[in-house]
């Protein structure tokens, strides 16, 4: 599977994507949702994860514009 976490923690965005390759999945890592918003538009992917509260959109504002 392909994911996208965006987490604006280095600490818990790296312990996550970490977790999840060891698992076998491909994973893209960003921190702000700006990007992350970006990145989920114009990549495919099979998941998000999501940080609730993130500089520029938030969370939620990403999930309701995708």
């Amino acid at each position: 599977m392909k994911l996208l976490v965006v987490e604006d923690d280095a600490t818990t965005g790296s312990y996550i994507a970490r977790g999840l390759r060891e698992e076998g999945h491909t994973v893209d890592l960003v921190a702000e949702g700006r990007e992350g918003l970006i990145q989920a538009t114009s990549g495919s992917y099979d998941v998000l994860i999501v940080d609730r509260m993130l500089p520029g959109p938030d969370g939620l504002a990403i999930i309701r514009t995708l």
